[in-house]
């Protein structure tokens, strides 16, 4: 059973959805709302209360300023709001790419209310030995979308990104966009991929904290751009990547044998390797990155 809420906040609307009972879970993305987390949350939602959203900005959480920026530390706000919404203390935490960013930055602005923390393939740019080329590629991209659209940014962000980039014989990549799926994407190029992409954690502070940082790598990510910077997050953090399976978006591909893992990095024990398993990552006009 799914229960849909809305949560008014200073600058906007939160859309979230609770499933189950037990020990607070969140699950966060960024661009990724809580549509595509729902497989995994159906499968989590057995032993925990799991919490899905849409983020600031996209799909179902409209701001009151479409023109704001999204940040890492204004998302991190979000969460603790929804939490506050909820009256739960602490929750353990799942964030894929942009949301892996958010919450690390959660565990840094509020280590009393976060347990584990779960950063699956963060986009953190600045950490790797090229983070200058990085970022000149990002603001490439949004140029892209600036001078020539959705398609040709997304073909590019692809691109640079390392995934194949897949298209029809119009030339257009995934599956035909909704007004929806069009609009996220221009708040993503605009407003979300800049702050998330320069986002630079303090991972002295999280090594010293007292929340449980654990960085995630998918099984078949190896050629991505995210497989650097999840193995530069684990070298700041004196750590090795847990190793999930599927690739970038395993939390969908592979929701069943993700949740497995996931469930033993809870729990505290060594997990076992992720195995692989079929599956892309698509965006939208597709939904997920």
């Amino acid at each position: 059973m799914v229960d849909a809420h809305t949560l008014r906040t200073a600058d906007g609307t939160l859309y979230y959805e609770l499933r189950g009972k037990g020990p607070v879970l969140v699950l966060t993305g960024a661009p990724m709302g809580a549509e595509e987390f729902a497989p995994l949350a159906d499968l989590l939602a057995r032993d925990h209360t799991v919490l899905t959203h849409d983020p600031r900005g996209i799909s179902r959480s409209p701001l009151d300023d479409p023109e704001q920026d999204s940040t890492p530390e204004l998302r991190a706000d979000d969460l603790i709001a929804l939490l506050n919404a909820l009256n739960a203390d602490s929750a353990d935490v799942l964030g894929s790419s942009g949301g892996a960013v958010t919450s690390l930055a959660l565990a840094e602005r509020y280590p009393d209310r976060v347990g584990t923390v779960v950063a699956h393939e963060p986009p953190l740019l600045g950490l790797l030995p090229d983070a200058v080329a990085q970022h000149a590629a990002t603001e490439s991209v949004i140029e892209t979308y600036l001078q020539k659209g959705v398609f040709a940014a997304w073909a590019a962000f692809m691109a640079n990104a390392g995934f194949p980039v897949e298209e029809s014989d119009d030339g257009v990549p995934g599956e035909e966009p909704t007004e929806q799926m069009l609009a996220d994407s221009g708040r993503f190029y605009l407003h979300e991929l800049r702050g998330t992409t320069r986002h630079m954690p303090d991972t002295d502070a999280l090594s010293a904290g007292p929340v449980r940082t654990v960085p995630g790598l998918g099984a078949e990510s190896a050629t991505l751009l995210t497989a650097r910077t999840t193995r530069a997050l684990a070298d700041r953090l004196g750590t090795e990547p847990v190793v999930f399976p599927g690739g970038h978006g395993g939390f969908a591909d592979a929701p069943e044998e993700f949740a497995e893992v996931l469930r033993k990095v809870l729990a505290g024990g060594t997990p076992v390797r992720g195995v692989r398993s079929p599956g892309g990552s698509r965006v939208p006009g597709g939904g997920r990155v």
